[in-house]
């Protein structure tokens, strides 16, 4: 069984607001562990003799970060595949199994998003699925369920397959049912949730995408075709993959397929798709609280109390979901928990920031946030890792005065450059052009203290960028 993993790790999830934003969304998080979820994705697929390297297919915005994480667990790619516009898991799924020049190899489609609590069964389904995806099937993973759950779709499994043991044809997918039906499912038997995960050739996935979306595997396959390289990323063309039509693959093709079959497993999934959802995959104490960070609790029971940059307590309450972050505290009932996305909502209409993205921003460098702003000021703390400089850029509208804190800058402006070390600091005139570096082995932290008429971050024009965002 030689397997590639093809590592889904777009969506915003927005149902875990504060934490997870648009920038930063929840599968580059540590939601669970101190791995980020697309870390934890990885690294179970470590011990596999006969697994390839991955590959990952993610959005623009995501790209350094992406690598940033890769790179932390000493994982080199086989690509990182960059989509110029959202389109929904089946184009990009058909991009990478275009991609791949093995038609024949066997492709793991994972969403990186997803929490596996007993590896050792899901590598047991994997091999089970193996066989029948050898055998021309387009088979899915199916996760007995524990409730009645009404915020996963299923699948009903059929007749056995003779040639595979563990795997079942597919009767049919149902959508997301209200509780009766979910508990309906539940006593059957044979229905289980949709877990999005996926094994089979890509020879066969694409010959049933011609056959069911054509216009589909045009465009994904024009954008294939005029892809390029660009530093360690593959960029699809846009204007193609723009003009495929947006589908999940479960529409696509796997509701339509008669090649569809399914392993049913027990292996400790959850897609930690709410607040509620992370609790249950969290350690509880005695009186059903999961805490994480600086808290204090007394006399709380059954309640997930989350504390990301400062001091939470919490005192005679049950049942709640209590978020806090730089920017934002959540507090929520957790029979509530589907509703923050209105929340999200409420942000995007109102024109506000706190849905986009947290106070502390990354970048392929380091990263920055805000410390402080009022009128005609904004003071940012900055970090740029080793080796990293910034854009070669100027404002139009602001000047910076820089504080080393602690680490070394390499300060060019105007065309001189200068080494300056802890303690010290220079100024930045509007309209000049400058430059910040780390030369040296530690991380570089500096205050910045801009000032003017606008301190947007679009006023920076770009003259020279390492990360190719001239």
């Amino acid at each position: 069984m030689k397997v590639i993993p093809v590592v889904l790790s777009g969506g915003s999830g927005t149902r875990l607001w504060p934490l997870s934003r648009a920038v930063l969304p929840k599968q580059l998080l540590p939601l669970v562990t101190d791995s980020t979820m697309l870390q934890e994705t990885l690294t179970r697929l470590s011990s596999w003799a006969d697994v390839a390297d991955p590959i990952v297919v993610c959005g623009n915005d995501h790209r350094f970060l992406v690598a940033e994480q890769l790179r932390q667990i000493n994982l080199n790619p086989e690509a990182i595949v960059l989509e110029p516009i959202a389109r929904n898991t089946a184009p990009a799924i058909a991009a990478a199994a275009i991609s791949l020049k093995d038609k024949d190899v066997l492709m793991l489609v994972l969403p990186a998003d997803h929490v596996i609590t007993d590896v050792a069964a899901f590598e047991a389904a994997v091999r089970s699925a193996s066989v029948a995806a050898e055998q021309g099937k387009l088979v899915t993973f199916g996760i007995a369920p524990t409730h009645a759950e009404t915020g996963y779709g299923y699948i009903q499994s059929g007749n056995a397959l003779n040639s595979a043991a563990g795997a079942f044809e597919v009767a049919r997918f149902v959508e997301k049912p209200n509780a009766e039906t979910a508990q309906q499912y539940v006593d059957a038997g044979n229905f289980y949730w949709n877990s999005g995960m996926f094994l089979f050739k890509p020879a066969v996935f694409l010959s049933e995408l011609e056959q069911y979306a054509p216009a589909m595997l045009s465009a994904v396959s024009e954008a294939v075709a005029q892809s390029y390289k660009d530093l360690d990323f593959v960029r699809l063309h846009e204007a193609s993959f723009a003009a495929s039509p947006s589908d999940s693959i479960d529409y696509a093709v796997m509701e339509k397929t008669k090649l569809a079959a399914i392993v049913p497993a027990s292996m400790g999934w959850n897609d930690v798709g709410s607040w509620t959802a992370l609790k249950e995959v969290q350690a509880n104490d005695a009186d059903g609280n999961a805490t994480r960070g600086d808290v204090f609790l007394k006399d709380v029971k059954n309640t997930l109390v989350r504390a990301e940059s400062r001091f939470v307590a919490a005192v005679g309450v049950d049942d709640l979901l209590i978020v806090e972050t730089g920017d934002a505290v959540l507090v929520a009932h957790r029979d509530r928990a589907q509703d923050v996305k209105s929340i999200v909502d409420h942000l995007k209409a109102s024109g506000r920031s706190e849905h986009q993205m947290h106070p502390r921003v990354y970048r392929p460098w380091g990263w920055y946030e805000s410390i402080d702003m009022g009128e005609r000021f904004q003071v940012k703390r900055i970090m740029v890792k080793p080796g990293e400089r910034l854009s070669l850029q100027m404002h139009h509208h602001r000047a910076e005065h820089w504080v080393v804190v602690s680490g070394s800058a390499m300060i060019t402006v105007d065309d001189v450059s200068k080494l300056y070390t802890e303690n010290e600091s220079t100024y930045i005139p509007i309209g000049s052009t400058h430059r910040l570096e780390n030369p040296g082995k530690l991380p570089l932290h500096l205050i910045e203290v801009q000032s003017g008429s606008y301190l947007g971050e679009d006023d920076i024009v770009r003259y020279e960028d390492t990360y190719g965002r001239s």
